[in-house]
């Protein structure tokens, strides 16, 4: 059987883009918003250990501004020992129905405390009991060990505020490259690469598909 191109619908040209990456990417993250996909905020991250060692797991988008794209965990997981060895990471949203993905390089440091309680109290409060009961990728024996520490942090803050773990926050990746892909047919796709300039600004390139 043939392979049948999917019908063009639209491309990607220079002249569309904003001259502000953050601001592209709101334009793009809005759409993706308005298409009712599921889980849009979904983003693959990458890090790698001091010993250069890749990992990659997906996290959710929780915000973003001028100062980069926000995600929270445990701070005591792979991941955030790989960013406390090493921190740069690389973040991939990808929207297939709208044939479209957008990588992120760049710098991470953590958020403020304040920025970090913000968010868990946001939270539903089972989260916030779980963020208590795991011991994020540590061995468990058995499930049962898991529900009976959740069973106790869920008895032990009954009726009260669940605190922010110490152990619990945000990271920020700062973008020094963003780049945006938009699907074409014969894989002719359309690319655009933002960079970091010295002065603060950003320079603005296709790239081959």
């Amino acid at each position: 059987m043939s392979h049948v191109e999917k019908p063009f619908t639209e491309g990607l040209r220079r002249v569309d883009l904003d001259p502000n990456p953050i601001k592209e990417f709101a334009s793009w993250f809005q759409r993706a918003l308005a298409a009712n996909l599921p889980e849009p905020n979904a983003m693959t991250l990458a890090t790698a250990s001091k010993d250069r060692v890749p990992s990659a797991r997906i996290v959710l988008l929780k915000a973003f501004d001028e100062r980069g794209f926000a995600f929270f965990t445990n701070c005591n997981s792979p991941k955030a020992r790989d960013l406390d060895e090493n921190p740069w990471a690389a973040l991939v949203l990808f929207w297939p129905a709208l044939e479209r993905q957008i990588r992120i390089t760049g710098r991470v440091s953590r958020v403020t405390r304040e920025e970090s309680d913000e968010y868990f109290h946001s939270r539903p409060v089972g989260s916030q009991l779980g963020a208590w009961a795991s011991q994020q990728s540590a061995v468990l024996q058995n499930r049962e060990e898991l529900d009976q520490r959740f069973a106790d942090v869920s008895r032990r803050y009954e009726g009260k505020v669940v605190p922010l773990p110490p152990y619990w926050g945000g990271y920020r990746v700062a973008p020094e490259c963003i780049e945006f892909w938009q699907g074409r047919p014969s894989r002719l796709h359309d690319r655009f690469r933002y960079t970091r300039e010295a002065n603060g600004g950003w320079k603005i390139e296709r790239l081959s598909p």
